[in-house]
């Protein structure tokens, strides 16, 4: 009972020293704007020697993540931004670390439609549980669908599930900013959480 006690309490207080770390790499990382591949490695090393040992879900999602930008050894322009917003997140300390954002706090169509993917136009905005962005845009594509920027044309945007509750003054928030306008407008364009995307695979 004891040793079960100070087990929990001391891996908690493991959990929070390495959030608190992350948080003020995230910092240093992202200071100057821009993140290289070098600071990305570095990153990967630090959350390799933490991932086994933390409890908490979003250090394993970034760990994984990192490694599938790393995998083809290059950093390209939407990894960089992807990765530099999701590092602003932390250092903000605006990230529900381990939790995916409450939908109640993003203009989702409600009810949430049906998807299909055939002949259909998808965007995919945020920071996903699936995987980068490409490789959400990869299982529209072996549906027969369409993925890429927002445009007029875009059908359904999907947002991930880890974003920041200041989603408006993030960088992906103007996307969504964007869509919804349209979608007052009268324009035909669903926005929907990525669990609800998912769903339909």
């Amino acid at each position: 009972m004891d040793d079960k006690f100070y087990n929990r309490v001391g891996g908690d207080r493991i959990s929070s020293r390495q959030v608190d770390e992350l948080i003020g790499l995230a910092r240093g990382l992202a200071a100057d704007g821009t993140i290289n591949k070098a600071e990305v490695e570095f990153l990967q090393k630090w959350l390799a020697a933490n991932a086994e040992i933390s409890n908490q879900p979003l250090i394993r999602t970034l760990y994984r993540r990192i490694n599938d930008i790393l995998a083809d050894g290059v950093l390209d322009t939407d990894e960089h931004a992807e990765l530099l917003d999701t590092l602003n997140s932390f250092s903000n300390r605006d990230f529900e670390l381990g939790e995916v954002l409450k939908p109640t706090t993003l203009p989702l169509c409600r009810p949430a439609p049906t998807l299909t993917f055939a002949g259909r136009l998808y965007c995919f905005t945020g920071t996903f549980n699936f995987g980068q962005r490409k490789h959400c845009e990869q299982a529209i594509a072996d549906r027969g669908g369409f993925a890429g920027g927002l445009s007029q044309k875009t059908e359904i945007l999907v947002i991930g599930a880890y974003a920041t509750e200041s989603w408006k003054h993030s960088s992906f928030g103007d996307k969504i900013v964007k869509a919804t306008e349209w979608r007052d407008q009268g324009l035909p364009i669903s926005i929907v959480a990525e669990s609800h995307w998912a769903s339909f695979l």
